[in-house]
């Protein structure tokens, strides 16, 4: 079992910065890669991006791209989700997720055997 623990969420305004962490624990030398997904309200989860666990590459969702990064401190087992440039769109409940098997930056929800609870991000206009 992995457990996925998110921490960061808050409210800011348009133009403005969050850094979301997700610390995992329990088998984590199991987990390939760590995504992080977001759901607005009425809306399904998607994707935003995704790391290598232990590594640095990793992948973003176009929306996001150049302004979101992701980034890890394995050390601490915790990979981060840095959003810049922050518009009322991109409020959601935000999510990391644990894939394990492979390494590639799966992309689909069903890849992701374990879950986080989830913390709310707010940007006003």
């Amino acid at each position: 079992q992995v457990q996925l623990v998110e921490s960061g969420g808050g409210l800011v305004q348009a133009g403005g910065s969050l850094r979301l962490s997700c610390t995992a624990s329990g088998r984590t030398p199991s987990i390939k890669v760590i995504g992080w997904f977001r759901q607005a309200p009425g809306k399904e989860r998607e994707f935003v991006g995704a790391i290598p666990w232990l590594g640095s590459r990793a992948s973003y969702e176009e929306s996001v791209r150049g302004r979101f990064t992701i980034s890890g401190d394995y050390a601490k087992e915790t990979v981060y989700l840095q959003m810049n440039i922050l518009k009322p769109e991109d409020t959601a409940i935000y999510y990391c997720a644990a894939a394990l098997g492979n390494s590639i930056l799966h992309s689909r929800l069903e890849d992701y055997a374990f879950w986080g609870q989830g913390t709310q991000a707010t940007v006003s206009s």
